[in-house]
């Protein structure tokens, strides 16, 4: 896929998530060693140097693995912004990530817009190769918008068959914004959903790929966890068939349905309403 500023991002990432330290280095090298070359972290996960030292370790070029992480939302501010980045930085054992993303709007501080200002600043030292968001309404963008000249490349957001988030999907695509999900698969719960479960043997797939595939089809950027190889190996194997557009238009009829994990509220909007 290409981002609006032109670099390129896998489609199809790997996440680490609530996957134990002790865990961690294990998992990202299985994923690498599968195909996959996205991985997706974060300063809150506090596995970022178990990351690193798996990426280091791969023997594969820096350039050929894309890094994403994303600063604590508790560090917000301009220079809190830039230290955050620089520990990743090191724990991550490299001298530029490929995609920085501010985690969540912590309204509360006030402080969002000074660290989207610290962003694009590293952006144009080089530290970053792009910059998004996560967890962000249309609202939120629509008001980002007014104050910023940089369009966030990614917003990283809930999405899954149950939560399809179609209005924000529609802005996105109209601002050239990727969709990358989290939770692609409703933290498994999508799995038991009897529609997805049938059209997945009609496929010859697991529910997991046919949920995958969907995603790429729609032109979101999964992001997929897991910490079993032989299903780290299966969530990538979702190129060689095609959801028909019937069947598609089925899958979009489960919005809402109680097969589905229950959404999870963002957390309430930037403050979108002060001068």
């Amino acid at each position: 896929m290409r981002m609006n500023n032109g670099v390129e991002i896998p489609q199809v990432g790997f996440g680490v998530y609530q996957i134990p330290t002790s865990r961690t280095t294990e998992m990202v090298r299985v994923a690498l060693d599968a195909g996959y070359r996205h991985i997706d972290t974060a300063q809150v996960y506090g596995n970022e140097a178990e990351v690193g030292t798996a990426i280091v370790g791969s023997g594969l070029p820096r350039e050929d693995v894309f890094i994403t992480t994303k600063l604590n939302p508790q560090h917000h501010g301009y220079a809190s912004t830039s230290r955050g980045l620089e520990e990743s930085l090191r724990k991550l054992r490299t001298s530029y990530v490929d995609l920085y993303l501010l985690h969540w709007p912590s309204p509360g501080k006030d402080r969002y817009l000074e660290s989207w200002r610290a962003c694009e600043d590293l952006l144009a030292q080089g530290k970053v190769r792009s910059i998004g968001v996560s967890n962000l309404t249309v609202a939120d963008l629509a008001w980002l918008a007014e104050h910023s000249e940089n369009v966030p490349a990614v917003n990283q957001v809930e999405l899954h068959p149950s939560f399809q988030q179609g209005e924000l999907r529609r802005y996105h695509h109209s601002h050239g914004i990727i969709t990358e999900a989290w939770g692609p698969i409703a933290l498994g719960e999508s799995l038991k959903d009897p529609t997805l479960q049938a059209l997945a043997r009609k496929y010859g797939k697991t529910p997991a790929q046919l949920i995958l595939r969907w995603h790429i089809q729609l032109g979101n950027l999964p992001i997929c966890k897991s910490v079993t190889p032989s299903r780290i190996r299966e969530n990538l194997a979702i190129f060689d068939f095609l959801i028909d557009t019937d069947d598609m238009e089925r899958i979009a009829t489960l919005e809402g349905d109680p097969h589905g994990a229950p959404s999870r509220t963002m957390e309430a909007g930037l403050p979108r309403w002060r001068p």
